[in-house]
């Protein structure tokens, strides 16, 4: 997950890190399926007991940090929080987003893979903290109303993911929908391998383009996608995007990730979609 007003890390803490990651995600990619449901709780929590300065811990150790990560959060989910929705994170980790919607909605079910990371959070009375397998979504089928995951979808092996995707299905109402960002990967990698490798060799076991994520999301059973830009709050047909994506595609590698990370382009290509039920 990005993250602002962290401390910079030395290029020997970000290498150390990132043969760490690249060790841990070959454990999750070389995996059985079975071996996999203990597996991503394992990796995780062993991520971050060996990689002390992680991104993910500042908040829980310095809790002073800048505010405006979480506020994007609240700001991208605010047209679709009220009273009476019960909202699901996938990939909760410290729990921010969930813990700061639980006074404006009426349930909160925050999944995670990591016993590590969410070991501070105090749930409130109207809170479930849910430690998942890396697929499993275990509330009550058709309860929830808003599902939300940021920065989740490229860390799970594309099989799980698929498998995932039918659990959010499952959990959520008739009519209830369910906000997926996640990096594209025309403008990676996105993960700790970043600047080491032209692909995602860390934990970011699969980067999606708009085409393939509309694709898996229509598998597993979602009647409608659209594109979402939070800062407008405004929600567009993907068609426009896919055609982009399409050209993109055509290109040497090097050319397209030079052109897919210019501001405009790269702004249009970051995956923002809400999928209906």
């Amino acid at each position: 997950m990005a993250a602002t007003g962290l401390p910079t890390r030395s290029p020997e803490q970000v290498y150390s890190h990132y043969l760490i990651e690249k060790d841990l995600a070959d454990r999750l990619r070389n995996a059985s399926r079975e071996e996999r449901r203990g597996l991503y709780t394992s990796v995780y929590d062993e991520l971050l007991k060996r990689v002390n300065d992680h991104p993910l811990l500042a908040p829980i150790q310095d809790e002073s940090q800048p505010q405006a990560l979480l506020q994007y959060h609240l700001n991208s989910l605010e047209p679709f929080i009220k009273p009476d929705t019960v909202f699901l994170e996938v990939g909760a980790g410290t729990c921010q987003v969930s813990l700061s919607l639980a006074p404006r909605v009426k349930h909160v079910y925050a999944v995670d893979v990591s016993k590590e990371i969410t070991a501070a959070v105090k749930p409130p009375p109207n809170f479930d903290l849910i430690i998942s397998n890396g697929t499993n979504i275990p509330v009550p089928p058709g309860s929830v109303t808003v599902a939300y995951s940021n920065q989740l979808m490229e860390h799970l092996h594309p099989d799980d993911a698929a498998e995932q995707l039918r659990e959010i299905f499952t959990a959520l109402a008739p009519g209830g929908v369910y906000l997926c960002f996640t990096p594209n990967r025309y403008t990676g990698p996105h993960d700790i391998s970043r600047g080491f490798d032209e692909e995602a060799k860390g934990l970011h076991l699969h980067e999606y383009t708009v085409h393939e994520l509309r694709r898996i999301l229509r598998d597993a059973g979602f009647r409608s996608t659209e594109l979402y830009f939070p800062s407008q709050h405004l929600r567009i047909p993907a068609a426009p995007v896919e055609t982009l994506e399409y050209a993109l595609e055509h290109l040497p590698s090097r050319s397209r990730r030079s052109i897919a990370s210019q501001s405009v382009l790269r702004a249009m290509l970051g995956i923002r979609m809400v999928a209906t039920k």
